[in-house]
């Protein structure tokens, strides 16, 4: 597995190839930011932003989304996958915003995780993008990118390997560093065709060296 010292030296990297990494789901405040990341499970951040350009002007506040019947939440996000139960998750958080919080994000982690379809995912990219809070959201991509480069092991489970990145990154490193991962992730070590070749993070990837080898043989 890789050291600390080589993990913060493949973020460096990775902040080099991909400068401008950030959150790429468009919105205004964080409000729009928590419907966009509930939006955006098991679905791309391109057909999110898609939906979200129309939804967003229709629905600004959790009482624009609670003063309509959940039918009609469900056909303006039809097109985005489970729909059905985003939709319930919308409208339920929505009235624990305004009950609880008087219509705004909480700060809090609990707080963020205790809202309907929110987990840790979502909520630490609310904290860190939303707060400027330090976090790190695991999604697929990071997952995917922190075991190919053996900064953890490919047996462990989501909630391990935010915890392996946060022991091994310095605090102040945790939100760049998954965005930088994301990024790298979806446009370099993608998942079926990563780019290994012109990687340079190849010298210490296991599976990079292990595809090139088997492509070779």
């Amino acid at each position: 597995m890789l050291s600390k010292k080589q993990t913060k030296a493949a973020i460096e990297t990775m902040g080099e190839l991909f400068p401008e990494a950030e959150c790429e789901l468009i919105h205004r405040n964080s409000f729009e930011l928590l419907i966009a990341v509930v939006l955006s499970a098991q679905c791309t951040d391109v057909l999110v932003n898609k939906v979200t350009a129309s939804l967003f002007e229709t629905y600004r506040t959790p009482e624009d989304f609670i003063s309509v019947s959940l039918e009609q939440v469900q056909s303006d996000i039809r097109s985005i996958g489970l729909y059905r139960n985003k939709a319930k998750n919308i409208q339920g958080l929505s009235h624990e915003l305004i009950e609880k919080y008087d219509s705004q994000v909480p700060h809090d982690r609990q707080a963020l995780e205790a809202l309907p379809g929110v987990g840790r995912k979502t909520a630490n990219v609310v904290l860190s993008v939303a707060f400027n809070e330090p976090a790190i959201a695991v999604d697929t991509h990071v997952e995917r990118v922190s075991k190919r480069l053996g900064i953890c092991r490919w047996k462990d489970s989501v909630r391990q390997v935010e915890e392996t990145l946060m022991d091994k990154l310095d605090e102040d490193m945790w939100s760049d560093a998954h965005h930088r991962m994301i990024f790298f992730g979806r446009y370099h070590c993608k998942s079926r065709q990563p780019n290994c070749p012109n990687c340079p993070l190849l010298p210490s990837c296991r599976e990079g060296k292990k595809r090139l080898k088997e492509a070779a043989s």
